[in-house]
Order: C-alpha cells, then structure tokens, then sequence
C-alpha cells in the first residue's frame, strides 16, 4: 500500500513537472512588443549627440557614440561625461571642414577594449575600458560603418559606400550604387600602414550592421538599400564568408545585436521599429514598436521605391521618427533583466525596461 501510495505522488509531481516545463517552453517563445510609451528618455535632459551605437558595461554603465568626444559614457543615475582619448589622436568634429561620425560601436570578446567605426572619416579606433587609453587601429580610405573584432584578433568591418562626408553617405541611400563591401583586417596588434586589409565580399546596396556568430559559423549582414538581412558561412580561420543567403526581409536593416533568447534583434529606421529574426527559420516579428500611422503610410513609399531600383533618403525625417529623439538606429543590450536601449540620431537613448 505504501509503495502505492509513493507510486501515486511521484506520477502527479511528474506531470505538474512537466506542465511547468512546458508552459516555460511555451512562455520563451512568447515575445513582447514594447512601444515608445513603455519608455523614457535616458538621459532626460538630451545631452548626447549622434548616439548611434553603443555598449552596455558590467557595472550597468553604457558607452556610446558621441559626435562630439567620439565615445561618451553614461552613469545609471544619467550623468554624461566623454569617455576614451580621441582628443588626444586629433578627433574633432567641425563641418564642413572636418566631419566625424562615430558609429558602430562593439565590446571586443574579452570586454576590455571597445571598437569604434567612424562612418565619414574612416578611422577606426581601439579603447581600453579600464583607462580610456585610444589607438587607431586603422583609416579606411572611405568611411566604415561597424567594425567588430572576434575572437582571433580580426577586425571585421563594413563600408556602406564610397562615403569620405556625410553627404555622399546619405547619397548611397537616395539610389543603389552596389559599392557597399565588407573588409576584414587579419590582426588588428599586428597591422600597420604597409599592410591593406582583406576585401572579402562586395557588391551590396549600403552594407550596414552586422553580427558574428562565432558558435554557429554565421555572419549575417544588413543590405539597408536592399531590405534585406543576409546569411554567409562562417571560417574564421581564413577570414572568408560564403554560400551568401537571404536571412530575412526587413524594411532598411540597420545595426544588429544577438538577443538572450538567440533571437537576432535588427533595428529598422523606415519603419521606426526594431525587428527580431529566428535564425532558423528567418522569421520576423517586431519587438519594438514608435511607427506612427503617417510613417506607415511613408514604409510602403518606401518599400515600392526599393522594389523598383530607387532610394529611400528623402522619405526619412519627422513624419517618420514621430517622438523618437532622432532617427532609429540601433539597440544596446544588457543582463536579461536589464532594460534595453533603443539607440538612435538624437540626443537621448529610450530606456525601455523588460
């Protein structure tokens, strides 16, 4: 009677385990879609300029573009002071007579050092965490959108066109011009003004964020001008990409960072929204969502215009960003239980908790 009795209790803890199993598994899959209303302004007072990009640190502290400084850092309580040496290199950021665009901004893999893309200069720069120490790792002859280092020491980095100003770079965005590549430098200690880095893939309508996927040998890339997201095997003993596929189709692919759950977060700027793709099936939903009703109408301008050869840049201005600070570029993502940053052209990030 007793081993009955054991018998019983230990098929009903079974069952309840595995309804709780599965409601978990049903629960992961499940997203959330947050508006701009489930955020805030961070820092409120708007004191950033052209946060395009940036990284979350482990004290809770984010790094990200500034216009002005190159980096600049911002404490939890929202206090802004400029982050790494540029000054000390020659930045400056004085147009029309010198124009500076820090972009893309990554942790290297050990998240001691960050890499910076200057998008019309072409430099791109190494800073210590710990010091704020800054060397220039290289200067491309145009600009270059993202760079991101891995694990071997290769600097990986995009040229959304043949940009050396920020006029021509919007340019790339008013008509296809096919001259957007991906360049990999072998090794950023060991590289030096004699060496030139490896061109590795061209041909692409505004090449623009990108993500290494080291564990599963992938390297997806975002085709702004082509409303695409693209796949290519991965070999990073040699630097090369290959067997070139469609991931996704989503509207003006920006800047791109690997979510918790192994979801690909993509930001949208058209379509004011950020995107979450399922590597396996290519499929997409939107997680974030500041599309006004008139920026909808605008998508759809925009969407027939690129179907049909033509560009995107006059359709990108106020009608479409409605309440952002500026323009969508990207996301910064923190601990999962962390808010998330939806990063853009403005002078404040939007600081959505989860």
């Amino acid at each position: 009677m007793m081993v009955k009795k054991i018998f019983i209790v230990s098929f009903v803890i079974f069952l309840i385990s595995c309804t709780n199993s599965n409601n978990e598994e049903a629960n992961s899959t499940n997203q959330n879609i947050w508006n701009l209303s489930d955020g805030v302004e961070f820092p409120a007072n708007r004191p950033l300029s052209r946060a395009e990009d940036g990284v979350f640190l482990n004290d809770g502290t984010l790094i990200v573009a500034d216009q002005r400084y190159g980096l600049a850092k911002i404490e939890i309580d929202g206090t802004v002071e400029p982050f790494g040496k540029f000054n000390e290199l020659g930045y400056s950021h004085n147009p029309p007579a010198v124009e500076s665009g820090p972009n893309g901004v990554h942790l290297t893999p050990d998240k001691e050092f960050i890499i910076t893309a200057d998008v019309f200069s072409g430099y791109i720069y190494k800073t210590s965490v710990k010091s704020g120490d800054t060397e220039i790792i290289y200067k491309h002859e145009f600009g270059v959108n993202t760079a991101i280092e891995d694990s071997t020491g290769a600097v990986w980095f995009t040229q959304s066109t043949k940009n050396k100003n920020e006029e021509r770079l919007f340019g790339a965005l008013s008509k296809p011009l096919g001259d957007g590549a991906v360049y990999r430098i072998p090794n950023s200690k060991s590289f030096n003004d004699s060496t030139s880095p490896q061109l590795v893939v061209e041909g692409f309508n505004f090449a623009n964020g990108f993500y290494v996927d080291e564990l599963n040998r992938k390297f997806y890339l975002s085709e702004t001008l082509g409303n695409r997201v693209l796949v290519f095997d991965l070999d990073l003993s040699n630097g090369s990409l290959s067997n070139q596929k469609v991931l996704s189709s989503i509207p003006s692919p920006d800047n791109m960072q690997m979510n918790h759950d192994g979801l690909l977060w993509v930001a949208s700027p058209l379509s004011n929204q950020i995107y979450s793709i399922n590597l396996s099936d290519g499929t997409s939903t939107v997680v974030f969502d500041a599309q006004t009703d008139l920026g909808k109408e605008i998508l759809q301008v925009g969407l027939n215009r690129v179907k049909n050869g033509d560009g995107i840049a006059d359709l990108i201005g106020p009608d479409v960003t409605g309440d952002m600070p500026g323009l969508l570029t990207g996301m910064i993502i923190g601990g999962k239980q962390d808010p998330f940053y939806v990063a853009n052209l403005g002078q404040a990030l939007i600081k959505v908790n989860r």
